[in-house]
């Protein structure tokens, strides 16, 4: 049987893949659109394992593709959840410095805070720290007030509902994995596991996938997605009350990503974490997760070992805590050095999709490349979520250039 032709397909139904349906369909509402998920839900992945934060863009280069989408992602993903009754609240942040050799690198954050317009930032002491967050200890602070918390899954449904209420006609397609983009009796489409659909232009937001679905498409790749597990821990009821809002480290110039911290979720309780450590299987979320295929890839990969000899002793240092409550408390006490043992107890994980170089260099910044009829997301690591419809609508101009 034929099936109808979408106007636009996109493949992945995360909040990257959702948001960029969202922007076309607001945009064609006449447009019929297909959103193709191999899940038998929404949000599996990174956007429903992540840490639920709405990121201010305080860290990011000035004027690169991160710092520019963050702080338009942000104002745009408050204004939708707030318009569809999205779970989330604009709570704020502190960024701790707990030894004086980590307040230069404070200040620079700050200075980049700045340059990014991110609103009403501040540097605080150590008496201000302590009337936002009672329990922690720190010589010095920068006070993000426009950080919040939301809860992704629900954004995912509530962007799929927007699609299909804009237009009946487009469909959302889920326990459907997408094999590749091909072209079948003159016309070009997404091959199924439930058969062919045939599609005007294609979006490719396929995260832990996204390097192998773009070579899939012919699409020539610098960089290969390699995985990195994140752990979290959560406070017990009796504990929550030692965080009020969220609380993060000074991150570590050297490693490329920001460490274990505090985040109040939407429902009131308290994660701690995640660390970061290679996982084995892109889409493995237990300590001993394994696939062949994944870890096969990753391994013969020369980014990947010239990537763990430039942090040999910081990626060591992460497998430890891994394996250990007792390191994982540790770093936490770093931030709320009251806290104890029974405090804490081990929750949930996810693995975070790294475009990452031959030379063993992360790409630092949002990667979005145009192919033909499709267009493919390679690399949209944090802060993806926050800055999800403005990528999106990055996304819609890529659909309009001339090829």
């Amino acid at each position: 049987m034929q099936k109808e032709t979408y106007d636009l397909a996109v493949v992945g139904g995360g909040v990257v893949g959702l948001a960029t349906a969202y922007q076309y369909q607001k945009e064609h509402p006449q447009h019929r659109v297909g959103i193709f998920e191999k899940e038998r839900s929404l949000s599996e992945h990174q956007t429903g394992r992540n840490s639920g934060v709405i990121h201010s863009g305080i860290y990011y280069k000035p004027g690169s593709f991160k710092a520019r989408n963050c702080y338009r992602g942000r104002h745009l993903l408050v204004d939708f959840a707030r318009e569809h009754g999205v779970d989330h609240e604009v709570c704020g942040k502190i960024i701790l410095a707990t030894d004086p050799a980590e307040v230069p690198m404070l200040e620079k954050i700050f200075e980049r805070g700045q340059a990014n317009g991110t609103e009403g930032i501040e540097m605080i002491g150590p008496e201000q720290i302590q009337e936002i967050e009672p329990h922690a200890r720190g010589v010095k602070a920068i006070r993000v007030p426009v950080t919040g918390i939301i809860d992704y899954r629900q954004l995912c449904e509530k962007l799929a509902a927007a699609v299909q209420q804009i237009n009946p006609q487009s469909k959302v397609h889920l326990d459907t994995e997408v094999l590749e983009s091909v072209a079948e009796n003159g016309q070009d489409g997404l091959l199924t596991s439930k058969g062919f659909f045939p599609a005007r232009q294609m979006v490719f937001c396929g995260g832990l996938q996204a390097d192998r679905l773009a070579k899939s498409d012919g699409a020539k790749l610098d960089a290969e997605i390699v995985g990195f597990r994140g752990d979290y821990y959560e406070l017990t009821e009796a504990a929550r009350h030692k965080v009020k809002h969220l609380i993060y480290p000074v991150p570590d110039p050297e490693f490329p990503f920001l460490g274990v911290h505090f985040t109040r979720m939407t429902d009131g309780s308290v994660e701690c974490g995640p660390n970061a450590v290679f996982s084995f299987k892109r889409e493995g979320y237990s300590k001993t997760a394994f696939s062949w295929r994944d870890t096969v890839q990753a391994l013969s990969y020369p980014g990947t070992w010239r990537l763990f000899l430039q942090h040999p002793a910081k990626g060591l240092a992460e497998y430890q805590r891994a394996f250990s409550k007792q390191l994982f408390l540790k770093a936490l006490r770093k931030l709320v050095p009251d806290l104890q043992m029974e405090d804490i107890r081990p929750t949930r994980s996810g693995v975070r999709a790294q475009a990452l170089r031959a030379n063993g260099d992360l790409v630092d910044d949002f990667e979005i490349i145009r192919h033909g009829k499709t267009v493919h997301v390679i690399n949209a690591p944090s802060p993806a979520a926050t800055a999800a419809l403005a990528i999106g609508e990055e996304i819609l101009k890529k659909l309009k250039e001339d090829r």
